[in-house]
């Protein structure tokens, strides 16, 4: 029997069967892109670190004159840096974790803790150095750590400071204290006191209402007093002095957040003269009120804004 030759399709060539050099590079092509886009799935890049999260604390208005405060809560405001127990981690207002030893939180408990660093009165820039430094050390055994809430303990104020008072009672730690608080009588009392604290160089006093409960954000529970009103600028130039401090900063010219301009030229430490803040930087004043055109009255620099 004669062998039977394969015959290609009727109106087609032999040599149209075989597979053409483009389809093999479309499927090669195909291939590839597949096996690229199945190797991805494995090769998705890590998640970055997550940003920090501001802490949930109460923050305080201020306190303008003619307020019915008879029976509240009266302490000194500490001019300090605020931090935050979490429960397991001391963070500043911003949420940043400050680079503790472990001895400063030793036997803190497992809830909420709010308070400030402080390491005295008119110290603000050394409690500023200590808490900014990146690894834990020694310059921590001079803060305390003045709890003034418990924000997670049950119950009103009263109770909530009683839970701090007595946790620390049964589990001591050096270095942290429970702001002392006493019941106001009237704005009369409110002033006297505001004095004998300023007159110690305190910064001034915060009000608390009886029994209020705590809150994350500005409340209307709790209000700061002073004897002068504090903002903040954008330093937009360095004005040169004359007389005693000729060859360094006589002056800040600044601009307030509304666009407002104006100079501070008062407040200042020599060694701050000699290194001002720079231009750029956002600094804290007070004053006295503002005029008609908006300028802050009788502006004295305070500090440098430091952001935690």
């Amino acid at each position: 029997m004669a062998r039977k030759r394969n015959i290609a399709p009727s109106g087609l060539k032999e040599e149209t069967c075989r597979p053409s050099l483009r389809g093999l590079l479309t499927r090669f092509l195909f291939v590839g892109v597949w096996l690229l886009g199945f190797a991805c799935l494995f090769l998705v890049p890590a998640a970055g670190p997550a940003e920090p999260q501001p802490a949930p604390v109460m923050l305080a208005r201020s306190w303008e004159p003619g307020m019915d405060i008879r029976g509240w809560w009266m302490s000194e405001k500490l001019d300090g840096i605020r931090g935050y127990w979490t429960g397991s981690q001391l963070v500043s207002r911003a949420g940043n974790a400050f680079a503790v030893p472990a001895w400063f939180t030793a036997n803190f408990p497992t809830v909420a803790l709010d308070g400030e660093l402080w390491t005295g009165r008119q110290q603000f820039a050394e409690i500023s150095s200590i808490v900014r430094r990146q690894t834990p050390h020694d310059g921590w055994r001079s803060v305390q750590y003045m709890i003034f809430d418990a924000p997670q303990a049950e119950g009103g104020f009263e109770r909530r400071l009683a839970f701090a008072r007595e946790w620390f009672e049964s589990h001591p730690n050096p270095q942290v204290s429970i702001v002392e608080h006493e019941t106001c009588r009237n704005e009369q009392h409110l002033r006297q006191k505001l004095a004998e604290v300023e007159a110690l160089g305190g910064e001034g006093l915060i009000l608390r209402r009886p029994e209020s409960a705590y809150t994350a954000g500005r409340s209307a529970a709790i209000f700061k007093v002073k004897t002068f009103q504090e903002g903040r600028a954008l330093v937009l130039e360095h004005l040169p002095g004359s007389g005693r401090n000729a060859g360094r900063l006589g002056s800040l010219r600044v601009e307030l957040p509304n666009g407002v301009q104006f100079a501070i030229g008062s407040g200042f430490s020599d060694a701050e003269r000699d290194s001002p803040p720079p231009v750029g930087s956002t600094v804290r004043f007070k004053h006295q009120g503002f005029t008609q055109a908006g300028v802050p009255r009788f502006a004295s620099f305070l500090r440098m804004q430091e952001e935690f």
